[in-house]
């Protein structure tokens, strides 16, 4: 039996998705951070669990094919690139592998898996960088987190960013010591410079230096910009952003710019976009475009489409489709970002475009209101994916298609279980490596509504069915068929046990009741309760 502290032989068998390699030992797995599949190690335990171990690996003894020296000295300590002990034809095979995996373990759904679409190269392709500034002994330092903690790991030049940030961070050190400039501490919520915030457009190469403070200003602001303008003559763009929240989000709502523009510009499938401090860009820029690739191809659109782009941010996705839909209409919940969308739409000279600042469900029913049903929905939600009703709402617009872009490959496995219970199957997705070397991954989603053929070639004599079993009540499966056949739709066992309840009929204790007392329950649309009701009637059980 493993304990604390045990030194064991390991063979490293798989990898997970934050970069862990997997062994076992007397039938327990055995986690191990920085080990790759083949390698043999030994391997300290750190902490034994019921039925798991976490280790670290103390010697490599026979190293795996996969095993590459990394190249940055501090990648343990920070957490970030979890890969980077491995080559990255072996990072992109995990990635793949973990994407697939949670459709089939969290979504009970297989849609048929596409190539993942690696990056061409895993290094800086990130063209944002938010650095906190710590002192120590009496030193500045900038860099990274350290994982699971807001201990700074100093790592002024990380190879995930443009190399010309090194420089930068070096002349905001001089300025801290120059100036006397204090840097924040959380704990005590004191000291003036929290973040020092970089942004560049990859194909344009304008850089926006922003600077975080908890205050109103900086001291000698002039001497800062005549530093940074002298040190590089690709910046554009010297801001300084107001955050005074006791909070450990970094930027704040109030901006001022003290040299130049207040925003910086870059071009993505062949448009330009304009980046201010609080716009979303993605932060790959070469590999953006190939997501929005995919996402083009499954919408599929002809010209004649209105497509409804949910969650659009600064209006990125929809806006590079525009020019193949009849009209896009975006949806965001955030002020700014609709109207830096209609600002790119504007620059871009599109006009097939209109942006609506509200929720989902209040987008619903000002299309509803209009008249209007999206043929295509575009859906690029948060981490957390969508709410149940989220997925209700845009499954009662009836769109043919929905083409759904997630960053959390779990999360989107679930959103696609739901959606498979109200009529639209996952038929391809396409895993896109936006983050090299991290324990992240993009993919994209093509949602079908189920065609009416797949209910045409089905063939069911109602008066044949047999009520006899199950104490002369019909089964799940019969009430699922009547209503396919009857309605042409596909109903769940969680909706029709949702209107047995709802007719007072009894239930199994098991349905209708999630796992998780906190998690949310998608509900029956009025479409198919209607059609549930008539079944139930058929039946003669109401």
């Amino acid at each position: 039996m493993l304990k604390k502290n045990d030194r064991i032989k390991l063979n490293i068998e798989s990898c997970s998705s934050n970069g862990s390699g997997v062994g076992h030992n007397e039938g327990m797995a055995v986690f191990v951070p920085a080990t790759a599949v083949g390698d043999e190690i030994t391997a300290h335990i750190l902490k034994v669990k019921k039925t798991y171990a976490y280790a670290k690996a103390e010697s490599v003894l026979t190293p795996s094919p996969d095993r590459i020296n990394a190249e940055c000295p501090v990648y343990l300590k920070c957490g970030g690139c979890v890969f980077s002990h491995m080559n990255y034809t072996a990072e992109a095979k995990i990635k793949a592998s973990h994407v697939a995996e949670c459709f089939r373990r969290i979504g009970g759904v297989e849609p048929e898996f596409e190539p993942i679409i690696a990056a061409e190269s895993d290094k800086r392709y990130r063209n944002k960088a938010q650095f906190p500034v710590s002192l120590e002994n009496g030193e500045i330092r900038t860099g990274f987190y350290s994982s699971h903690s807001h201990r700074v790991i100093h790592c002024p030049d990380c190879l995930l960013q443009p190399e010309e940030f090194e420089k930068i961070l070096g002349v905001f050190a001089a300025y801290i010591k120059e100036n006397g400039v204090t840097v924040y501490n959380e704990t005590a919520h004191k000291g003036l410079l929290r973040h020092i915030y970089l942004r560049k457009g990859t194909k344009s190469g304008e850089i926006m230096v922003c600077a975080v403070i908890n205050g109103n200003k900086l001291p000698n602001e002039n001497k800062l910009v005549s530093s940074l303008k002298e040190c590089n003559g690709s910046i554009r763009s010297i801001i300084v952003n107001v955050n005074k929240e006791k909070t450990n989000v970094i930027l704040g709502k109030t901006c001022r710019t003290l040299w130049g523009k207040d925003y910086i510009t870059d071009i993505l499938c062949g448009l330009t976009f304009r980046i201010s401090p609080l716009s979303f860009y993605q932060v790959n820029r070469d590999q953006a475009e190939k997501l929005y690739n995919k996402a083009a191809e499954y919408a599929a659109l002809s010209g004649s489409e209105t497509v409804l782009d949910l969650y659009c941010g600064a209006g990125t996705i929809g806006l590079s489709m525009a020019k193949n839909a009849k009209e896009i209409i975006g949806v965001e919940i955030v002020p700014e970002a609709i109207d830096d969308a209609k600002i790119n739409a504007k620059i871009n000279g599109i006009t097939n475009t209109r942006f609506i600042c509200g929720d989902a469900a209040k987008a619903a029913e000002i299309l509803k209101n209009e008249g209007i049903r999206p043929d295509v929905i575009i859906l690029d939600p948060p981490r957390k994916g969508c709410s149940p009703d989220m997925i209700n709402t845009a499954a009662q617009m009836q769109p043919e298609r929905i083409v759904y872009v997630s960053c959390d490959p779990a999360t989107l496995a679930r959103d696609c279980g739901l959606f498979s219970d109200l009529g639209y199957t996952a038929t391809k997705a396409t895993p896109v490596d936006m983050f090299p070397r991290t324990g992240h991954v993009e993919t994209v989603v093509s949602l079908v509504k189920l065609p009416p053929d797949d209910v045409i070639n089905i063939e069911l004599d109602l008066t044949k069915l047999d009520i006899s079993i199950n104490d002369g009540k019909p089964t799940y499966d019969q009430i699922k068929a009547y209503v396919l056949k009857k309605h042409g739709l596909k109903v769940s066992t969680l909706y029709i046990s949702q209107i047995k309840r709802k007719y007072g009929i009894e239930v199994g204790d098991a349905y209708n009741k999630p796992k998780n007392p906190d998690s949310c329950v998608p509900q029956c649309p009025k479409e198919k309760e209607d059609a549930i009701v008539d079944a139930l009637k058929y039946f003669k059980m109401i």
